[in-house]
């Protein structure tokens, strides 16, 4: 496993690594969340009589929700949606997810994140989401892992994932961090992207009902499928990120 490390830092011209940071996305990687999110867009997208499938919401995770919009307007009605348009459909979708959602957690995520918390790194949530009844959970299901002023929503950035901009800004949040002194945690094609694109060593985590080659094809460093995963083999990382 040392070769992807090796090949990292040789691609981005790093000496080594000086790990100071994880970076995680929150749905699909810390909450189970994704199927909740999926289900709400499909059912408001039938509403509002958009061609969809609830798999496909899978792939635009991370995407910010207008995006997301505007990319399925033009696609099956060949125009841009309008503001007043953007703003009913996410309306409707925050609802239904708020409906639906049960906060469940992915198995292993809090023990994971405790676990690096306890060595020493500090933890920081990068987001796609602008979902309050997630965000505001946070520090219940992970008390003193996560500090406010160290997540990255959408009501950050003007560029959502696969944008750079949202782990470029995780990193100035970590404390301007540079990208070989951090690794994400990802779960999401359009997530892995966006951390690739900002220069950080990339962990997929596979919690959705996609191939593995959709992640390795993103970009991921390693894909492995489950956060139990990643909590068995992270002393090995380790070794290799100090």
């Amino acid at each position: 496993m040392t070769t992807v490390f090796k090949e990292y830092l040789n691609k981005h011209n790093y000496s080594g690594f000086d790990l100071k940071a994880v970076l995680f996305d929150m749905d699909g990687v810390l909450y189970d969340s994704m199927k909740w999110h999926a289900k709400s867009w499909k059912e408001t997208m039938d509403y509002f009589d958009i061609p969809s499938t609830s798999e496909e919401f899978y792939l635009y995770e991370g995407m910010v929700g207008s995006h997301t919009i505007s990319h399925l307007m033009n696609r099956e009605k060949g125009r841009d949606a309008t503001t007043q348009e953007k703003e009913s459909i996410y309306k409707l979708k925050t609802e239904l997810f708020s409906k639906y959602n049960d906060g469940s957690l992915i198995p292993y995520a809090y023990d994971f994140v405790k676990k690096v918390h306890d060595e020493g790194l500090i933890c920081a949530v990068v987001t796609g989401s602008g979902q309050p009844t997630l965000i505001n959970k946070l520090e219940h299901n992970f008390p003193s892992l996560f500090k406010k002023e160290r997540i990255v929503t959408a009501f950050d950035v003007k560029n959502g994932k696969p944008h750079p901009e949202p782990y470029l800004m995780g990193l100035e949040k970590a404390g301007n961090l540079k990208p070989n002194q951090a690794v994400v945690i990802e779960n999401a094609p359009r997530g892995v992207e966006a951390a690739v694109a900002a220069g950080i060593f990339t962990i997929a985590i596979n919690t959705g009902p996609m191939p593995d080659k959709v992640l390795a094809d993103a970009g991921a460093n390693i894909v492995l499928p489950s956060m139990k995963a990643l909590f068995d083999n992270w002393d090995e990382y380790r070794k290799s990120l100090i």
